[in-house]
């Protein structure tokens, strides 16, 4: 078998929500089939990003011991997924950002690849995920050339991811091939959902 050469990506799980529907229990950590959700999430990057990292905001030890690096958020009052992507950037050493919920333990083998390769390929800095259910705008790849202004942005008090991808040059990329891909795990049900097709993606 080939060796997968790994991407100039550094690869940031979001693992740093309140999980409200979860009564506030830290959802990267939920086990699915014995394992943590994160856990999962992680084992489909690892290997084709050139490093993985967890941003948590709580529970910073547990996470460590997946073999990851642990970075939390450094602004105040934790404001969401781009204040993640800013706190894993300031360790990342990747050209390339790749930002993924910590509760989709599915997501695609090749979601990495491609892309990077429909970044390269379109010229942009900035490609983000989709299938039938609408665009995944937390799970997007990012150059670092943007990073000024999404600190500037976050500063500034702006939150919502989608309106900061759309200040810049950006393609979505659609993956179509299995409905549970972008599975995410928001409510119990969810995750009784994922406990019955986990045995499919199994490593």
């Amino acid at each position: 078998m080939d060796r997968i050469e790994p991407l100039p990506v550094s690869a940031i799980i979001l693992a740093g929500g309140l999980a409200r529907r979860f009564a506030g229990k830290d959802k990267g950590l939920l086990a699915l089939d014995g394992r943590p959700l994160c856990a999962w999430v992680a084992e489909r990057l690892a290997g084709r990003a050139r490093e993985v990292l967890i941003n948590a905001n709580r529970n910073l030890s547990e996470y460590a011991r997946l073999g990851y690096t642990v970075v939390p958020d450094y602004l105040p009052e934790h404001p969401g997924p781009l204040a993640g992507l800013l706190a894993g950037a300031r360790t990342a050493q990747g050209e390339w950002l790749l930002t993924v919920p910590c509760d989709a333990p599915f997501l695609p083998m090749d979601l990495l690849p491609r892309l990077h390769g429909f970044a390269l390929a379109s010229q942009v800095p900035l490609v983000r995920a989709a299938d039938e259910t609408g665009i995944h705008y937390a799970l997007m790849l990012v150059h670092r050339d943007l990073l000024p202004d999404l600190e500037a942005y976050v500063r500034e008090g702006g939150k919502q991811v989608r309106s900061w991808q759309e200040r810049h040059a950006l393609e979505t990329v659609y993956f179509g091939d299995d409905p549970y891909a972008f599975l995410n795990v928001n409510t119990p049900e969810d995750l009784k959902t994922a406990e019955r097709v986990a045995n499919r993606y199994c490593r």
